[in-house]
C-alpha cells in the first residue's frame, strides 16, 4: 500500500519535468513597439501677392535723374533743389539721400576752394580777384559765412592815391614808381580792371592802391605851372577807347556771357542791378543772358526752363528779338512733351503720375480739351480702384 504513493509522486515529478522543459523551450515573442502617429503637416498658406508699385518711385528716380543731369552740369544749387523735392515727395529716400549728401560734399569742398582762393589774391593785393572768389563761393553756397565775412572785411578798398597817365607810362613803370618794384603791376591792373596787356592812354585817371607790408611811395606835390606866355592850346577830345571804370560784377557778368555760362551771367548781373536798380547797361546784359539762355534751353529739349526763362524775358522787354516767337515756341512743345509723357505713364497704368502731367499741360494751356477729359476719366478708375480695395 505504501508503493502506491511512491509512484504517483514520481509520475507527478516527471510530469512536472517535463514541463519546465517544455516552456523553456518555447520562444517569447518580442514586445511589439507603440504606434507612432505621422507628423501632423499644416496646410501651406498662399504666397501674398506682391504691393502695388508706389506711384512716387518714378516721380522720386525723375527728380534723382534731374539733379545728376544738373550736377554734371555745373548747376549744383539746382541739383540740390532737385534732391530736396525727390526727399519731400518720399522721405528718408535712399537714393535721393545718399546723392544729396555727395553733393554737398561736393559743394563745401569747392566752396573751402574759393574762399582760399579770395584769400590768396587779397594776400597779393588782387582785391578784385579776391572779390570775384568770395562771390562765387556765394552763388555755390548763399549762407556760408566764411565767404560772406571775407567779402564784407577783407575786400574793401584800400587807401589808394590816383594817379593821371602820362605818355610813355606803362603799368611796370608805374609800379617800380610807386612801390620800388615793377612785378607789382598786376595790382594796379587788378584795381583798376584793366583788359589784358593795355596801352595806357594819356589822361585816364588810375588808382594806386597801398600794399600791405610794400613800401608806398608818395608822388612828390606838383609844382605850380608857370603863368602862360601864349593862348592856351585847344584841348583836344578824349580819345574814344579811353579806359572807363567799370563795376566789377557787371564785368564779370559779361565773361560769363564770353564764355556761354547764362546762369552765372545772370547770378552777377542780378546781385549788380540789386545795388543798381533800373540800370540801363545792367538790364542790356540780363536781356542777353535771359535771350541766349532760353534759345540754348529750347535746343536741348528743356522746353519748361526754356518757357520760364524767356517768360521772364518778355516781361522785361516784350519785343526783345525774336522771344515772343521762341516763347510760344517753348509753351507749344511743353504741352505737347507733358501731354505725350501723360499718355504713356496712363498706358503703363501709372495713373496718379499721368494726372500730374496733364494737370501740367492745363497750367500751360487751361482750355485743353483731352487734357481735361484725361483726368477725368483717369481719376474715376482711381476712385474706383480706391473702393474695391477697401472692400
Amino acid at each position: 500500500m505504501r508503493a502506491l504513493p511512491v509512484a504517483r509522486l514520481a509520475a507527478l515529478g516527471l510530469g512536472l519535468a517535463m514541463a519546465a522543459c517544455a516552456t523553456t523551450g518555447e520562444k517569447t515573442a518580442p514586445p511589439q513597439a507603440a504606434a507612432v502617429p505621422p507628423p501632423s503637416v499644416s496646410p501651406v498658406a498662399p504666397a501674398p501677392a506682391p504691393p502695388p508699385p508706389d506711384p512716387r518711385d518714378a516721380l522720386v528716380a525723375r527728380r534723382v535723374a534731374e539733379g545728376a543731369r544738373l550736377e554734371e552740369a555745373g548747376e549744383l544749387r539746382r541739383a540740390a533743389q532737385e534732391l530736396q523735392i525727390a526727399l519731400a515727395i518720399r522721405p528718408g529716400d535712399t537714393t535721393a539721400t545718399a546723392a544729396l549728401r555727395a553733393l554737398d560734399a561736393k559743394v563745401e569742398g569747392l566752396v573751402a576752394e574759393r574762399v582760399r582762393a579770395g584769400r590768396a589774391a587779397i594776400a597779393r593785393g588782387a582785391n578784385v580777384e579776391g572779390r570775384r572768389q568770395f562771390l562765387a563761393a556765394l552763388a555755390l553756397d548763399p549762407t556760408n559765412r566764411a565767404a560772406f565775412d571775407a567779402l564784407q572785411s577783407d575786400t574793401r578798398e584800400p587807401p589808394f592815391i590816383t594817379h593821371t597817365v602820362r605818355q610813355g607810362d606803362t603799368l611796370a613803370a608805374l609800379a617800380q614808381r610807386y612801390y620800388g618794384d615793377r612785378s607789382r603791376s598786376e595790382v594796379i591792373w587788378e584795381t583798376n580792371q584793366l583788359p589784358a596787356n593795355p596801352k595806357l592812354v594819356a589822361g585816364t585817371i588810375l588808382k594806386i592802391p597801398e600794399i600791405p607790408g610794400v613800401p608806398f611811395v608818395q608822388p612828390e606835390p606838383r609844382r605850380p605851372a608857370p603863368a602862360p606866355q601864349a593862348p592856351a592850346a585847344k584841348v583836344e577830345p578824349a580819345p574814344k577807347d579811353e579806359y572807363v571804370e567799370i563795376n566789377p560784377l557787371l564785368a564779370e557778368a559779361r565773361e560769363a556771357l564770353d564764355r556761354r555760362d547764362w546762369g552765372d551771367a545772370l547770378s552777377d548781373v542780378d546781385r549788380f542791378l540789386a545795388a543798381h536798380p533800373g540800370n540801363a547797361e545792367g538790364l542790356a546784359v540780363k536781356k542777353q543772358a535771359l535771350y541766349q539762355q532760353g534759345k540754348a534751353q529750347l535746343a536741348s529739349r528743356r522746353y519748361d526752363d526754356s518757357y520760364r526763362t524767356l517768360g521772364q524775358l518778355t516781361r522785361l522787354q516784350s519785343d526783345y528779338e525774336d522771344s515772343g516767337r521762341l516763347l510760344q515756341q517753348a509753351r507749344t512743345r511743353a504741352i505737347e512733351q507733358h501731354y505725350t509723357q501723360g499718355v504713356r505713364l496712363y498706358q503703363e497704368e501709372k495713373l496718379s503720375e499721368a494726372v500730374v502731367e496733364w494737370k501740367t499741360v492745363l497750367d500751360l494751356d487751361p482750355q485743353h480739351a483731352n487734357a481735361k477729359k484725361n483726368i477725368d476719366q483717369a481719376e474715376r478708375v482711381l476712385k474706383a480702384l480706391d473702393q474695391r480695395k477697401k472692400k
